[in-house]
Formats: C-alpha cells, sequence, structure tokens
C-alpha cells in the first residue's frame, strides 16, 4: 500500500492537482510488441553489482568486468553471467557481442571508459559524476553527437519519490514559480583517525595507495543534488558563488586534487534567474540527500530521518497565515506500472535503482534519448566543477558554461 504522509494542503490547489502531482507519470514500462534484447556489459563489481539489469525482460547481461578477482565474482554472481574479464579492454575487445555498456568504475575514470566504449559503438550509462573537468564536459557532448550513440548518466536522485512528486508537481504548475531550491548531500567520512589508518576502507586500493576517493572535492560530486533541480523543473545552472571549510588533516593536506575542503556550500542561479542553494558536505553530523522547493503558490519538503515527514506548504490567503490540514497518499512508485513486473521492488538510493536500469534499457528498446541524457548530465555536473574553482577563489561569483547542443 502507497505510504500515508501528512501535507499542508491548499484549497486553491485542488484535491485534482494534487492526485495528479501524485500519480505515476504516463507511459509504458515495457515496450510494446518488440523481441528485442540489449546485451548489456557491465563495469565496475562495487556500486555496478546494485543494479537490475537481469530482471528487465529485455536485457541480458552478457559480459562482466572489474579489475579486481573479488568484484569479478560478485558480478558473475549477482548477473549470473559466466562472460568475465579481467578488464574493460578485454571485454570491448569482444564488443560485437554488446549493444552497451554500464560503466561504475571510479569517478575519475568516467569520461575514459565512456570514451573507450562509444568508439566502439556501443551505447553507455555511467555512474555519476559524468565527467571531472569542464575539458572532458566538451569532450563527451562532441563524442555523443559525433557517434548518435545513446549516454544515460545514472543520477540516483532524479528517481528519488520525492523528485518524481516534485517533478509531476512543477508539470501541473503546482509551485506557482518555483524561484528557490536548497539541495543538500551530506556523506560523513566518520572517525578521522580511522580515516588514516584502516587500510582496508574504500579510501584505500588493495596496495595500500589512496584510492579516488581520497580528498575528493565535495563539489565535485554535486549530482545528488542538482538532480533535485535539473530534474524537476530542466534549469541550467548560470552563475555559481561557493565557500569551502576544511580542517588540517591528511585528507586535505596529501590528495591528488589539491583539495582543502571538507565541505563546500554554494549559492546558485538559474538561467530563469532562480536562486539555489547547493550543500555537499564530507565532515558532518548528517547523512543522506534531500532537497526542499520553493513556489510562490506552495513549498515542498523531503522527509529527514525521523525529524519530519515530506509535507506540502502553502502559501496562506490569510495574513494571520492559517493553513488547513489534508492527508494525501504518495505511491512508492517503484510499486506501479512505471515498471516492469519483476522490477517492482525496493532499491538502493531510495527506490531509484530499478529505475535507473529500466529507463537505459526502454531507451535503446525504444530508440530514444534517455531522460538523463547527456545534456541533463552535463547540467548536474558541471555547475559543481564550477563552484570547486569559486572556492578556491574566496567566493569568487563565476559565469558557469552550458553544454546543450548547439
Amino acid at each position: 500500500m502507497p505510504s500515508r504522509r501528512e501535507f499542508l494542503a491548499h484549497s486553491s490547489l485542488g484535491a485534482a492537482a494534487l492526485a495528479s502531482a501524485a500519480a505515476a507519470p504516463a507511459g509504458s514500462a515495457v515496450p510494446q510488441a518488440t523481441d528485442k534484447t540489449i546485451r548489456l556489459g557491465v563495469l565496475g563489481g562495487g556500486f555496478g553489482a546494485q543494479f537490475y539489469w537481469h530482471q528487465h525482460p529485455h536485457c541480458k547481461v552478457a559480459a562482466v568486468t572489474d579489475l579486481r578477482a573479488d568484484r569479478r565474482r560478485t558480478l558473475r554472481e549477482v548477473y549470473r553471467c559466466d562472460n568475465v574479464y579481467d578488464s574493460l579492454d578485454a571485454m570491448l575487445r569482444r564488443s560485437e557481442d554488446l549493444d552497451a555498456v554500464a560503466v561504475f568504475s571510479g569517478a575519475p575514470d568516467h569520461f575514459r571508459h565512456v570514451q573507450a566504449a562509444m568508439e566502439r559503438g556501443l551505447h553507455v550509462i555511467s555512474a555519476v559524476p559524468a565527467v571531472m573537468t569542464l575539458e572532458e564536459a566538451e569532450r563527451l557532448r562532441d563524442l555523443k553527437e559525433r557517434t548518435g550513440l545513446r549516454y544515460m548518466m545514472a543520477e540516483t536522485s532524479y528517481y528519488r519519490p520525492a523528485t518524481i512528486y516534485a517533478r509531476n508537481l512543477h508539470r501541473e504548475g503546482g509551485f506557482g514559480e518555483l524561484f528557490y531550491s536548497e539541495l543538500e548531500y551530506y556523506h560523513d567520512r566518520g572517525d578521522l583517525d580511522a580515516l588514516g589508518a584502516d587500510k582496508t576502507s574504500r579510501f584505500y586500493e588493495p596496495d595500500g595507495s589512496h584510492s579516488w576517493r581520497w580528498g575528493l572535492p565535495p563539489m565535485h560530486y554535486p549530482t545528488h543534488c542538482l538532480g533535485f533541480l535539473t530534474g524537476v523543473t530542466r534549469e541550467r545552472i548560470a552563475r555559481v558563488s561557493c565557500l569551502g571549510w576544511g580542517s588540517k588533516h591528511p585528507w586535505l593536506e596529501d590528495n591528488r586534487y589539491g583539495n582543502p575542503f571538507w565541505s563546500q556550500s554554494a549559492l546558485m542561479q538559474t538561467d530563469q534567474g532562480h536562486m539555489v542553494r547547493c550543500n555537499v558536505f564530507w565532515l558532518v553530523a548528517g547523512h543522506g540527500e534531500r532537497a526542499r522547493w520553493f513556489g510562490d503558490r506552495g513549498s515542498l519538503r523531503m522527509a529527514v530521518g525521523d525529524l519530519h515527514d515530506d509535507a506540502w506548504l502553502p502559501r496562506s490567503s490569510s495574513l494571520d497565515g492559517a493553513e488547513r490540514v489534508e492527508e494525501l497518499e504518495i505511491p512508492d512508485y517503484w510499486r506501479t506500472d512505471m515498471l516492469p513486473g519483476e522490477m517492482q521492488h525496493s532499491s538502493g538510493h531510495g527506490g531509484s535503482h530499478v529505475f535507473l536500469a529500466a529507463e537505459f534499457i526502454n531507451a535503446l528498446v525504444e530508440d530514444r534519448e534517455p531522460a538523463v541524457d547527456v545534456y541533463e548530465a552535463l547540467a548536474m555536473t558541471v555547475p559543481g566543477i564550477v563552484a570547486h574553482q569559486s572556492s578556491l577563489r574566496n567566493g569568487e561569483q563565476l559565469a558557469v558554461p552550458t553544454f546543450d547542443r548547439a
């Protein structure tokens, strides 16, 4: 059954509009009248093993690869695939057996691995972030346009239930003008003494060297925040001013990025003149991704653990601010016909993993661009790269380039 959430509902919005916002978007979960099957190769036995490609009726995991033997075993077991390779290059040499590749390697390798697959004529879905530099952003856009292949970024925030609801509500005009958003991604690094000593943690490679996660600038991982904005309104960030905070620790004093910050907070302006506050914190008493959307008709907030529920907060028509409280049912969208039957189950990052897998496969079967295509992916990624540059310049406001189709 759908979960019960308490909303503060404004009578002027209307029950019909609220019901429409809560409903699953129209569209078929499974492409009709086709026997096409997408043969997928999966790179990365960490995060890449947490998706459900093999449950889609039009997908077959045809090959898997990871540099680490333990992760290769995981991929083999999860996807029941015996075509196992010890490198991406080895898997791509059999590219005639594949239609697409899921790239779930380390963030600094995403563009290189996406490029290798697309140059072989394969469609790609990639973990976040799409790129790490502005140069890579330009090259990724050009690569997609030159090859004509499909590219999708697996941004989990796009398919969190509150985001689906906000997207529907925005489409219905329920917010009025959505003039301000607060976007937050908090992922605490834990005990700082252990962080520098535990060589078995994900911040170290098996040989004891630092992994790509060591010292990663927070704003180089902005998509869990910006997915809440671009994924709702499709706006682009035009300008950004960002501040950062750090302390004395080897994480900040010895990393490949020259990054001095644990946490960064940015104030952004969209191409529609709207305001955005974006926080990415690595050292904080908090955890998770969440957003609040503010409109001139009403505002929506995501639940934050046990602190409060999701809520609709309307502007009152009276000067004393009186509001009428209504209960509204928001569906667990994964229970709806947005997904193929076998994929209608809970999954990671707020239920988003099944949606991301289904959307990519559906897009390929239907020969269309996926929801989070290369242009949306770069709109969610590039502002963070520029925000980090701003924080290194004491918050100087900087213009954000766009990489949309000309």
